[in-house]
């Protein structure tokens, strides 16, 4: 305002209070004194009444801090009405964004937080001869920072005057701090403050061992461990029997204090519960004040945190109830947070709580915990400078050049660790520089009344363009929230607010309240906007701040070139800007844990009542992060992590692995992770090797891409690359050198071509672009600069491949040869390439010999493969082998075993066979390795063992082949299914195609499906010569009239029913069995192929058909009944002693008699089933009589039985086994007869020794 003229005004001081009884003193040492030291207790009027005695002294520049506006705007108008004078005259006040005052205002009211804001355009402070520092004992860390300051100060103006005021909490630390300074004595004055006597009593929750106090006879005292609330209603009893009066509890949470009240009520229904917390709504906290009672009320009982400690006084208040404890604001250097952790009060807080007790009249304080426990309690609370961050008032320091703030006279000094945290703000904020110079950002931080983080967020929102929105997010984090949530009203009140929550972010819910706001306010008259904050649980008063704070932000925010604009809806620009001043607030969230991995390691969870509480995003960044009973991040928004790296600038820490060659990109990438404060922004990116270290990329360039040659595609077809198709060329063909005779000193290795490559291209060619743009120039200068000789690329012997041919022939086929050389690979030695169409037809002769390249080498491995006695007579072996190798034939369809057993038998005499060869000691790369390709190249199969392959590739071989030959028979159906006549005129034996530059043969046959008849192709004449006969058979069968009914109903009631026992679904499939069988013995192995051979055969079949089925059908009857016989005696055997015998019979028997045995068996085999049905009864009716001689002969017949299935057999036998095999199969019956029934005679000689021959053939 601007200067009027001073107003009259009449000094003089109310006589009851203290102070004023110490007027004359005070004078006295004030003038007599630069720096006073005056102490009181709260209500002695040093406040109000200190400057008017320094006005009364003719001092006419008065500075009066206080800690809060509050203080400041009610001392002001106290002075003044004390004064007589109209406030914003001789007296007025300044608060953030409140200024009332003029030029001529003798007594400036202010918060310390104003003056220190001061001191960057009045650095002398020549705006005030008199500075009062008032309630200086609560050390926050703007006064200490003042304190400070003005021992700088006072030597440079001695007409200063500084008068520091004091609750009786130690005032002589501050006389020593500026007696010290100015080199001269600082006067302590106390004045004492109207109080009456308290009565301590120490009620304990923990009873305490061996406790003999006075306390421990009283009857309040504790007798058992309680809980603070037990205790608080125990104390609010002992205090009923007092004098009336109210009750002032003192907790250390606002959810401790919810809890308390609800226990309160139910226990004390006279009682009115007052709860008082910060969090409160304006009209909550009012109630404090409001000592009027309702009806029936008998005391009020108020539960508060700390607030009314000090900076509240509650009227009406008798009795004090002190839990002990408190949530003290600490900010840990380590973990970079602000907490609030419950602790013990310290005695200085514990006697102003208890002291609370005897403003009015005497009062009793119930304390509940110990005296002991008091007296082990600090004497005080520690200063905020060593519980608090430092970077606000470091950087004010910076901006004032008032140097190292180590070395600042601070009345405690900080703790360097806060210092150090205090410096790594700034520098993660870009406030100060590496060598914690300020710079640019950091002047215009020290510029904005806000805290350095909320002032970074305003400067990067100048960048984003949404300067409005960051500074209307900034200014409501800078207040008490706005909304409000009654206790009796909260669903209520959240419904209300729901309609502004973002699900992504809690800022933008903020920022969506503020729009409504500014809408509202625009519709509506003051009254009415009022009430709608009223309607919607919105404290006017909070919102009025609010909007005086934004509007106070702007003014100062254009100061540094910052502008609100137009409204924005760009959501991410204004979460960029925020990030950007909480660098170190960011975290990913971590799914096991089911919390968020925060900076330096930290751990914290989203803050229940957050918008994201529910949804928790992958990552997010918070407002800030506060430890209570475990770390909560508050106002949490959902960020992308990436946003980061830009605003962090050199902080930012990136870490390289995997450097890897692209050649998508032609170039040596390398994976990145970046990293902030250890959280990893981004985990995983590609960048280029390059940029990071040029040498290990060249390295890579030249070799994956000119080494190896794995170029870009664009690149691959290139002209440029002329050179490198015929380097690679010259490379593949002396490599097959290598491979072929398997050796590794012709070709020279990669280093060579590396090393080729490197001495020509330049050291800046790094990738594929920078050789490309290079080489069009070099070529044309030196173009056979890159071209590879043979000498670049040979040792001295270039080895000889004469002896390993490309190509293999067998008969009129040519299969196509490869080559390798690469021990212990599947691949290794040589392989024959054989398409699968040709599979069936190609025999195992010849292959064993290998390649002439390989030949002295198999031989000396065979040598090596024979038994000791045997080769000890052709040693050495590698001489044997050459000397023998020369006598053999170069390619020979007989095995090589026979022929270099004959040769060595020739040359030595010694008795020696290709049986005593034993392959398995012979490496495997010196048998030949068949390898299966389709009609496209593409491997099916391989391996070292060709009938295997054919076995297991054979229908796929057969249906190639059917496709080749079908495509070579146009016009004729080389297959079908569903014959039931001959239809086919002449059935060729073979028909031939072209596939691929091999020859194709198929082997058209019938193929009996059961039911009827098909015709197919099959790749091996074997196959389809066996078909065809059982093709034939079947036709045969299908095309006859059936006699079946006509033998049925001739049949006898016993042979029928015989027959109804056999194990096939019906008794007609059983005949359909019998009429086959009896086809196959009365055709033999005729098998037709013309439409007049077919019509023979049906007739040669007719003609005996109904008396060999007669016959069969009463052999099998007979069968069917000595069956019977033999299952009733095994039945009737039954004995645990006989288990395994018996079980034995049992197999035999289902191996004998089982669905389809009449045609799998046949006739002729079929004769011999009653005297194998005979010869089990016979064994199990001797079983008991030598049970161990049974055994014995059992375990023969297993260790054939063995045999036989290891060469492919089955019992059952299948009805594709092979003749050989069906063979042993009939002789493992007849063993069994010469060992447990040869009275019943076996069919000729057999015996174990026979059935290995036969296996063995």
């Amino acid at each position: 305002m601007s200067a009027t003229s001073t107003p009259a005004y009449h000094i003089s001081y109310p006589p009851e209070l203290p102070v004023s009884q110490a007027h004359d003193e005070l004078a006295d040492a004030i003038r007599d004194h630069q720096v006073v030291v005056v102490a009181g207790a709260t209500g002695s009027g040093k406040t109000t009444q200190l400057p008017k005695i320094c006005l009364e002294l003719g001092r006419e520049r008065i500075g009066h801090t206080q800690p809060r506006r509050i203080a400041a705007r009610s001392i002001a108008e106290r002075i003044a009405s004390e004064l007589g004078v109209d406030l914003g005259t001789v007296v007025g006040y300044q608060v953030r964004f409140d200024d009332r005052t003029r030029t001529d205002t003798a007594i400036k009211l202010m918060t310390d937080g104003v003056l220190l804001a001061e001191l960057s355009r009045d650095r002398e402070l020549r705006a005030y001869d008199t500075i009062i520092i008032d309630e200086a004992h609560e050390r926050s860390l703007t006064i200490d920072f003042l304190l400070g300051y003005l021992t700088r100060l006072l030597p440079r103006r001695p007409d200063l005057k500084v008068i520091v005021t004091s609750a009786t909490i130690d005032p002589e630390s501050f006389a020593r701090h500026f007696s010290n300074a100015i080199g001269a004595e600082v006067p302590v004055i106390e004045v004492s403050g109207r109080t009456y006597p308290v009565e301590i009593r120490y009620r304990p929750l923990v009873a305490e061992a061996g406790d003999d106090s006075d306390d421990a006879e009283d009857e309040g005292a504790a007798s058992s461990d309680r809980d603070v609330a037990q205790g608080i209603v125990d104390a609010l009893a002992e205090l009923e029997r007092e004098e009336a009066g109210d009750v002032l509890v003192f907790l250390s949470g606002e959810s401790e204090i919810r809890d308390a009240a609800d226990v309160v009520r139910g226990r004390f229904p006279k009682d009115e519960v007052v709860p008082l917390y910060g969090r409160l709504s304006a009209a909550d906290q009012h109630r404090v004040f409001d000592t009027r009672r309702a009806p029936g009320i008998r005391r009020r009982v108020v539960i508060a945190t700390n607030v009314a400690e000090t900076s509240i006084t509650v009227p009406g208040i008798r009795y004090v109830v002190d839990a002990g404890t408190a949530r003290i604001s600490r900010y840990s250097p380590r973990a970079k947070v602000q907490r609030l952790p419950i602790e013990a009060i310290s005695q200085a807080s514990a006697n102003q709580r208890s002291g609370r007790a005897g403003r009015t009249s005497p009062g009793i304080a119930i304390r509940l915990y110990s005296e002991d426990d008091f007296e082990r309690r600090p004497e005080f609370t520690d200063p905020e400078i060593l519980r608090t961050g430092l970077a606000a008032v470091i950087l004010q320091m910076l901006e004032l050049r008032l140097g190292d703030i180590r070395e600042f006279p601070f009345l405690t000094p900080p703790d360097s660790r806060g210092i150090a945290d205090g410096l790594d703000l700034l520098r993660e904020l870009g406030a100060v520089d590496a060598e914690q110079r300020i710079t640019r950002v950091g002047r215009d931080l020290a510029r904005l009344p806000v805290d350095p983080r909320f002032g970074r967020m305003l400067v990067e929102a100048g960048q984003q363009g949404v300067v409005r929105e960051v500074a209307a997010i900034v200014a409501g984090l800078s207040i008490q929230d706005p909304r409000e949530r009654p206790l009796e009203m909260r669903p209520q009140a959240d419904a209300a607010h729901a309609r502004f929550r973002d699900p992504s972010s809690d800022f933008i819910s903020l920022l969506n309240l503020w729009n409504h706001l500014e809408d509202e306010q625009k519709e509506r008259s003051g009254n009415a906007f009022r009430r709608m904050c009223k309607a919607e649980y919105l404290n006017y008063l909070r919102v009025r701040e609010w909007q005086d704070l934004y509007r106070q932000l702007t003014r100062a925010a254009k100061s540094v070139g910052l502008k609100p604009g137009e409204r924005s809806t760009d959501a991410d620009a204004i979460h960029r800007s925020i990030l950007a001043g909480l660098l170190s607030r960011l975290g990913l969230r971590d799914p096991d844990k089911k919390d968020y991995l925060g900076s330096r390691g930290q751990r914290f969870v989203i803050f229940p009542g957050s918008g994201l509480a529910k949804k928790q995003p992958n990552a997010v960044m918070a407002a800030e992060l506060v430890e209570t009973s475990r770390l909560f991040a508050r106002t949490v928004a959902a960020v992308d992590p990436a946003w980061a790296e830009k605003l962090a600038g050199d902080l930012a820490k990136r870490s390289y692995s995997e450097p890897h060659w692209s050649s998508k990109q032609g170039a040596a990438l390398v994976w990145e992770k970046v990293t902030l404060y250890g959280v990893p922004i981004v985990p995983r990116r590609r960048a280029q090797l390059a940029r990071i270290d040029a040498p290990l990329a060249r390295e890579l360039f030249i070799r994956h891409a000119l080494v190896e040659g794995d170029w870009p595609h664009e690149l691959e077809r290139s002209a440029l690359l002329g050179f490198d198709r015929d380097n690679e060329k010259l490379r593949r063909e002396l490599a097959e050198v290598e491979e072929r005779t398997r050796r590794r000193d012709i070709l020279t290795g990669d280093e060579a071509v590396f090393a080729f490559y490197d001495a020509r291209i330049p050291d800046d060619v790094t990738d594929s672009r920078r050789f490309a743009s290079w080489w069009k120039k070099a070529k044309a200068e030196t173009p056979e600069l890159l071209t590879m000789r043979r000498e670049d690329l040979l040792e001295d012997d270039e080895g000889d491949a004469s002896g390993f041919p490309d190509e293999w022939v067998q008969g009129d086929t040519r299969f196509r040869l490869r080559y390798r050389f690469e021990p212990g690979a599947d691949d290794d030695g040589v392989t024959v390439v054989i398409p699968l169409a040709v599979l069936p037809r190609v025999a195992e002769r010849g292959f064993d010999w290998l390649v002439p390249g390989l030949r002295d080498e198999l031989l000396t491995a065979l040598i090596k493969a024979l038994p000791k006695a045997i080769r000890k007579n052709v040693v050495p072996a590698a001489d044997w082998a050459r000397r023998l190798g020369a006598q053999l034939p170069v390619y020979s369809d007989a095995p090589v075993g026979e022929a270099l057993a004959d040769a060595i038998r020739a040359a030595t005499h010694t008795p020696v066979a290709a049986s005593d060869i034993e392959w398995d000691r012979v490496p495997p790369h010196l048998r030949m390795r068949y390898e299966v390709v389709d009609q496209r190249g593409r491997t099916l199969a391989a391996g070292r063992d060709l009938a295997a392959l054919q076995k297991r590739l054979a229908e796929r071989a057969r249906t190639d082949v059917a496709v080749a030959t079908a495509a070579a028979t146009p016009g004729r159906d080389i297959e079908r299914t569903g014959i039931t006549e001959w239809d086919l005129g002449k059935l060729p034996e073979q028909v031939t195609a072209k596939q691929g530059g091999s020859t194709v043969v198929g082997y058209p046959a019938l193929v009996d499906t059961g039911s009827g008849v098909d015709l197919k192709v099959f790749a091996s004449r074997a196959q389809a010569e066996a078909s065809q006969v059982r093709g034939v058979h079947r036709l045969v069968a299908l095309t006859l009239p059936s006699p079946l009914g006509y033998v049925q109903d001739q049949l006898t009631g016993t042979e029928k029913l015989l027959l109804a026992t056999a194990p096939y679904a019906s008794t007609r499939a059983l005949l359909d069995d019998i009429m086959i069988a009896v086809v196959e013995e009365l055709a033999g192995d005729a098998s037709p192929r013309t439409p007049d051979g077919f019509r023979a055969l049906q007739e040669t079949v007719n003609a005996g058909l109904v008396d060999a089925l007669f016959g069969a059908a009463g052999l099998v009857a007979r069968i069917l009944g000595a069956a019977k016989d033999a299952d009733k005696a095994i039945s009737s055997a039954s004995s645990l002693a006989f288990m395994g015998s018996l079980g034995d019979a049992r197999s035999q028997l289902a191996a004998l008699v089982h669905p389809g045995f009449v045609r799998r068996a046949g006739l002729a085999q079929l004769r011999r089933y009653p005297v194998y049905l005979a010869g089990i009864v016979f064994r199990v009716q001797k079983l008991a009589e030598n049970p161990g001689r049974d055994r014995a002969w059992q375990s023969q017949v297993e260790e054939v039985t063995a045999l036989y299935t290891k060469a492919g057999g089955a019992l059952p036998h299948a009805g594709n086994t092979p003749p050989r095999l069906v063979a042993v199969r009939w002789m493992l019956e007849e063993l069994r007869l010469s060992l447990f029934a040869q009275h019943l005679g076996a069919a000729g000689p057999v015996s174990v020794q026979r059935i290995r021959k036969a296996l063995e053939s």
